[in-house]
C-alpha cells in the first residue's frame, strides 16, 4: 500500500464518523506534504477539520515515514467538483464554463445527471420596440461542465 492510499483509507474511515463532510482534495508531493480539501452537506466547522487532522496524524508513524499534513475546507470561490457540492448549493448564483459559454444564473436543480440554471435576460420584444425581461432556463449535462464556481455577493 503507498503511502497516498494509506493517508486514503484514513481519511475515509474518519469520515464514516461524518456523514455529511466529504472528501473533495488529496494531495501528497514528493516532500510528502500532505493536503487534505474537504467540504460538508451544511459547511465544515474548525473541529471537524481538528478530527480529521489527528485521525491522520494518529495512525501514520513520523519514524517511518516525516510528513507535514494541512487539513482545510475547500473555499467558497473553489470550483465544485462533485455532485454533492451542486445539490448543496441549489439556490446560490453559480458561473458556469461549458464547452461553448460562460452562465451566471441560479442553480435551481441538481440531479445525479444534470444541472438547471435559472436567469433573466433582456430580449427584443416581439412586437414593437425596445427589450422586455424574459426568465431563461438551461439545462446542462454534468459531461459538459469544465468549471462551475458560486460566486460571493455582499
Amino acid at each position: 500500500m503507498t503511502f497516498k492510499e494509506k493517508v486514503n483509507e484514513l481519511i475515509t474511515e474518519a469520515l464514516l464518523e461524518k456523514p455529511s463532510i466529504f472528501l473533495i482534495d488529496l494531495a501528497v508531493s514528493d516532500s510528502f506534504k500532505i493536503s487534505v480539501g474537504l467540504d460538508g452537506d451544511n459547511g465544515v466547522a474548525l473541529q471537524d477539520c481538528i478530527d480529521i487532522s489527528r485521525a491522520i496524524e494518529n495512525n501514520l508513524d513520523r519514524e517511518e515515514q516525516d510528513f507535514s499534513l494541512e487539513v482545510a475546507s475547500v473555499g467558497v470561490g473553489s470550483p465544485l467538483k462533485l455532485i454533492r457540492q451542486y445539490k448543496k448549493n441549489i439556490g446560490r448564483t453559480l458561473i458556469v464554463t461549458t464547452n461553448n459559454e460562460k452562465i451566471e444564473a441560479e442553480l435551481i436543480e441538481a440531479n445525479d445527471v444534470f444541472i438547471i440554471l435559472s436567469w433573466k435576460a433582456r430580449e427584443p420584444k416581439k412586437v414593437g420596440k425596445g427589450k422586455e425581461t424574459v426568465q431563461k432556463e438551461q439545462q446542462i449535462p454534468y459531461t459538459e461542465i469544465k468549471e462551475a464556481v458560486v460566486t460571493v455577493t455582499f
